[in-house]
């Protein structure tokens, strides 16, 4: 790890003042050494008799050397109060650089204070390298140091002497048996690497014996800090992140080998745990009246970037605003024209980087992507390494086994780590089912531990994303049920929303659909949590609809129990509407749908305004929705739509400006009204329009562009 990161690193978790890596520059010659030795005295006191577990030897010699320093300061602070003659310059800005050194030292002792062992451990050459840079550092200071100028006594004179002469003899230390230690962790890597399980004796003496981690809880906070740093140096880290993985999943199979399950970890993840989200970044940051830097904004939104991408022409724009402009059939470079020569993008890490730095220093509220929330996921699944899958084969071993016979607390805590083990890629969430945990989290799905029913839904949730998991969950007796079960009368709302999310994953498989909707109190359930859910439950709720209403035979049952009314009214919800607006138009295709769409008052309001007000997504689905409405619902539904105010404009606006599709609804749309009697007393003055419209696309479509209703959705599961 580069020199600059192991301070970067702790300044990320200390937060000091800027002004604490500045040298003074205002101070006078007595101010200046009376803050030296505050500084100098307030590092003794803290990190004296502090008992540092690795770089000992490196830490105890940096701190003599400020105790020498020490005595220099005091001894010429208090001459310069007796009116001493002023220090040569050369003294003045061997001091200032003190300044530095001391910050410095502080900072390099605060981390191997604070810092987990295992990532000593892992830092122990780096570490030993920086503090030998220190002492460099204070070496040559030492050589340009005028001490025959500065008016020392003797034996303080005696002592700074020998400190430079020891600082120039000074050689890299590395701690034999603290490396002899790191080995031994590499090793038990290998073994996993090889398919072997280290033996059970030889970890318990390297993490209790050797390393002193005696407990579940100071496990747990070993593999947090590892995969925070993982996090925060975004791959520029040594040993490399896919390695880091591997020891963070080593440790964990030794936290429960080691420790069990201790009930007391027992909790449910509060959301008020996670920072806040704020949403609207552009309407916070005009309420502080900050002037965004231009190249932090999109070109093509012109907000705040929050996951700016590479194109194949070098241009940067927001993911969401570029994958829009790419799924909208452009080929080009919107900023210059260019034809792309592929689609991929790349993340503008360092832009990013800048970006929350930026946000940071001003107050401002930065929204980072779902990934950024997830602790290494991305390394994962792009650099997994056999050891990794192995340690987490092992531990999943263990967790199975408690999930079966355990404690109703330790039951929960298997069911989290499950969880939590089914976040990071498809071989994990493959080997969790082989393991045989499906069953045993379906029966947890109706326990009266809130914390057991809300892990175990959110296990089965991640664990659904893997497509060959689908059929093992549907195909365990009573597991759709119990899941429909959490949904309407979950004991948390994060129980039931991830059941919602669950059924929405597993409705991904056309032949689920009818088996879900036929489910008693399924549709009904996500119907309610799309009227009176949280945000995000409604969310939810709305895309696992989506997803039913794709298949024919789930109309009359969607309507029977009110999933239409509550598709009807989420129209006016803007976070749902869209994915409301794209059922709706599925089901108007068929007669029934259209006609108890068409009896909802609300419906065509309710479309017009998504035409009027939504994102270009949604303005698709509304136009396509009237459409179908007309084309199936008879007379008395045209003459709605028909009627409907400023329609005419909203029309003529998609034929101009809308997207391909949308521009496509919209002509015929247009054709519809053409045909009805006395159509031309409205819309008389759109022929031309229509006709444009209609000569914009080509004769020959593509067939993927026919004049259809249904429309890819781009919607993900979240893993939780």
């Amino acid at each position: 790890m580069a020199t600059a990161a192991i301070f970067s690193s702790l300044r990320r978790r200390r937060s000091p003042s800027l002004e604490a890596f500045l040298a003074p520059v205002d101070l006078t010659q007595v101010a200046l050494l009376q803050t030296l030795a505050a500084v100098s005295s307030e590092l003794i006191s803290c990190f004296s008799d502090k008992p540092f577990f690795f770089q000992r030897r490196n830490s105890r010699s940096l701190i003599r050397k400020i105790e020498i320093f020490l005595v220099m300061l005091e001894y010429l602070r208090d001459s310069g109060s007796r009116s001493m003659p002023n220090l040569p310059s050369t003294a003045i800005l061997c001091f200032k650089e003190l300044y530095l050194l001391l910050y410095r030292s502080k900072i390099l002792l605060d981390y191997c204070a604070q810092s987990s062992k295992l990532w000593l451990l892992l830092q122990n050459h780096s570490i030993s390298g920086h503090f030998h840079d220190l002492n460099q550092e204070i070496s040559t200071l030492l050589d340009v140091f005028p001490i025959n100028d500065v008016g020392l006594s003797d034996d303080v004179r005696e002592q700074v002497e020998l400190l430079q002469k020891h600082a120039r003899k000074a050689k890299l230390y590395v701690d034999k048996s603290d490396e002899n230690l790191r080995l031994r962790f590499f090793s038990f890597l290998n073994e996993f690497d090889n398919g072997r399980i280290p033996n059970h004796v030889d970890l318990r003496l390297f993490f209790v014996e050797r390393l002193g981690i005696r407990d579940a809880k100071s496990c747990r906070s070993e593999i947090e800090f590892l995969e925070e740093q993982i996090v925060n140096h975004e791959g520029d880290i040594e040993p490399t992140a896919c390695v880091l993985n591997g020891f963070v999943a080593i440790t964990r199979y030794c936290r429960f080998l080691l420790f069990g399950f201790e009930e007391d970890e027992v909790q449910l993840p509060s959301r008020k745990q996670k920072k806040p989200r704020k949403g609207l970044i552009t309407r916070e940051i005009a309420d502080t009246f900050v002037t965004i830097p231009k190249d932090f904004c999109c070109p093509i939104s012109l907000d705040l970037m929050t996951d700016p991408v590479i194109i194949s022409t070098g241009q940067t724009y927001d993911r969401s605003s570029i994958v829009r402009w790419l799924e909208e059939g452009h080929c080009t470079c919107p900023k210059t024209g260019q034809m792309l020569i592929h689609t991929r993008l790349v993340p503008n890490r360092a832009l990013r980087n800048l970006i929350m730095q930026w946000c940071t220093a001003h107050s401002v509220p930065y929204d980072p992507p779902e990934a950024a929330d997830a602790p290494a996921e991305s390394f994962a699944e792009a650099l997994p390494i056999k050891a990794a899958t192995e340690a987490n084969r092992a531990t999943t071993t263990l967790l199975v086994q408690h999930l079966a016979n355990g404690s109703q607390g330790a039951q929960a805590i298997a069911a989290r780590e499950i969880r939590l083990l089914a976040k990071t890629g498809k071989k994990n969430r493959a080997f969790i089912a082989e393991a045989g945990a499906i069953p045993h989290l379906c029966k947890l799905l109706s326990s009266s531990n809130p914390v057991a029913q809300e892990n175990s839904v959110t296990a089965m949730l991640n664990l659904s994303i893997y497509d060959k998991n689908k059929s093992l969950i549907m195909d365990e007796d009573g597991c759709l049920r119990s899941i429909v079960e959490v949904l309407r009368l979950g004991l948390t709302t994060e129980a039931r929303e991830n059941a919602a999310a669950t059924l929405f994953s597993l409705s991904a498989v056309h032949d689920y659909k009818k088996r879900i909707a036929d489910q008693g109190g399924a549709i009904e359930a996500l119907a309610g949590l799309l009227r009176v859910g949280t945000p995000r439950g409604k969310k939810d709720a709305v895309t696992a609809l989506f997803n039913l209403s794709t298949h024919s035979d789930n109309y009359a049952r969607m309507i029977e129990v009110g999933a239409v009314t509550a598709l009807v009214g989420a129209l006016g919800n803007e976070g749902v509407a869209e994915e409301a607006a794209g059922a709706l138009a599925l089901i108007v295709r068929q007669p029934i749908g259209a006609e108890a769409v068409g009896k909802e008052e609300m419906a065509v309001a309710g479309l017009i305004t998504m035409m009027r007000c939504g994102t270009a997504r949604g303005k698709e689905n509304a136009v396509a929705a009237l459409l179908e409405l007309c084309r199936s619902g008879g007379a008395a539904a045209t003459e709605r739509v028909l009627g409907a105010p400023a329609l005419a404009g909203l029309l003529q606006t998609l034929l101009f400006t809308g997207t391909k599709r949308a521009r496509r609804k919209a002509a015929s749309l247009a054709r519809v009204f053409q045909r009805c009697e006395n159509a031309s007393l409205h819309f008389g003055g759109l022929g031309v329009g229509y006709a444009f419209a209609g000569n914009s696309t080509p004769p020959n479509r593509d067939p993927r562009f026919t004049d259809d209703v249904s429309m890819p959705m781009s919607i993900s599961v979240q893993v939780l």
